[in-house]
């Protein structure tokens, strides 16, 4: 398969999965301001909410849907009739169906039997269908349930009329290869769309997200900042890169303006960004080491993997410990001010010594009165 070819869809779930972190809730303005957003970075499908939560939950839906965003929109709701109903006339046509899959689920969760579940899946799935929705089959916890099993569930729901089955990693113990192996076989089982849900635990979230996609997987769970239930959720800003960069694949995704959202999402969350977060946190885009500078300054793709400007950003240079003279020069060039290799090199120690003791890069009026002091 020519993987250049290949259109991936990101179906991003901050509004759902997202909001399910520990602690975390959304007003109705955060919520319409952040779907504003992620249908203005090219985001083509949202998951918005759990309407069986109340009728809270289901106006706020409501008021999503009016947005009438360029996004298509979901609903999450468990496999159960009940459940469904508050699905409808919400103006989402759009619904994922969600079921355990893997026996420890069945038999410690549910209670119930391999057979029960192919029967709800067969009886829910029609009911929604008749209703008017097109459905999404997702199969909680995919990850532990047996392949064969799994299959039996994606014909079963192609045979009630879904249109897509969600592989979840529920509980964030798969690895690249596996996902790769297991998608692949479901692959070559069922016509439906595949979806991957992928969680953080063990840090392979995206690169779980990237197998899925290279495996035949049509469409990939995301989350703004890797936003989710403990560890998070594949980064929506990760997985876009990634699957353009590494293989080709499009999303019709543009995240020059994605820092706005980033930060929204993350005020919102209450949960604070750290400093070395994989493309959008304080420093990834910073350097120090002189060697490293030097690079860049000659040639940005010295020691560029990824453009900044991918993400809105741009490459910072640093003065540290492990500055060289042309860091200082550049410093000083960025400020007015011309020095020449001699002056940068007396300059180095003065500014090795003030950040080993405060911690931080010196600021332009200390730069100017280490160079008066020279």
């Amino acid at each position: 398969m020519n993987q250049q070819a290949r259109t991936i869809i990101i179906d991003d779930t901050t509004l759902r999965d997202g909001e399910q972190s520990a602690g975390v809730a959304f007003s109705l303005d955060e919520k319409l301001s952040i779907a504003r957003q992620l249908a203005a970075l090219g985001v083509p499908e949202l998951e918005i909410g759990i309407p069986a939560m109340g009728a809270q939950e289901r106006d706020e839906i409501k008021a999503l849907a009016g947005l009438k965003l360029s996004s298509r929109l979901l609903v999450w709701s468990r496999m159960r009739s009940d459940d469904l109903q508050h699905c409808l006339n919400l103006g989402v046509g759009l619904v994922d169906l969600s079921i355990s899959a893997s026996d420890q689920h069945i038999q410690h969760k549910l209670k119930q039997s391999r057979a029960w579940v192919l029967n709800t899946i067969d009886y829910c799935v029609k009911t929604a269908v008749d209703a008017g929705m097109q459905v999404c089959v997702g199969a909680e916890d995919a990850s532990r349930a047996d392949a064969d099993f799994l299959a039996q569930m994606a014909q079963t729901a192609q045979a009630a009329g879904a249109c897509r089955f969600r592989f979840a990693d529920t509980v964030g113990i798969m690895e690249p290869f596996g996902v790769l192996d297991a998608i692949r076989k479901l692959h070559s089982l069922t016509d439906l769309d595949i979806e991957m849900h992928a969680h953080d635990d063990l840090g392979l979230a995206t690169a779980n997200s990237l197998a899925a996609a290279l495996a035949g997987a049509t469409h990939v769970n995301t989350t703004v900042n890797g936003l989710g239930e403990r560890a998070g959720n594949a980064a929506l800003e990760e997985v876009v890169i990634g699957l353009t960069q590494l293989y080709g694949m499009q999303t019709g995704v543009d995240l020059r303006s994605f820092p706005a959202l980033s930060q929204q999402v993350a005020s919102a969350s209450g949960d604070t960004i750290g400093s070395r977060k994989s493309l959008i946190g304080r420093d990834v885009f910073s350097h120090e080491a002189g060697i490293h500078v030097d690079g860049l300054l000659k040639d940005p793709h010295n020691y560029q993997g990824v453009d900044p400007a991918i993400v809105g950003r741009s490459h910072e240079l640093v003065l540290g410990k492990h500055s060289g003279s042309q860091g200082v020069i550049h410093a000083y060039q960025q400020l007015g001010i011309l020095i020449n290799r001699a002056q940068a090199g007396r300059l180095l120690p003065v500014i090795r010594q003030f950040v080993s003791f405060n911690k931080r890069s010196p600021q332009p009026p200390e730069l100017n009165q280490f160079l008066s002091s020279l």
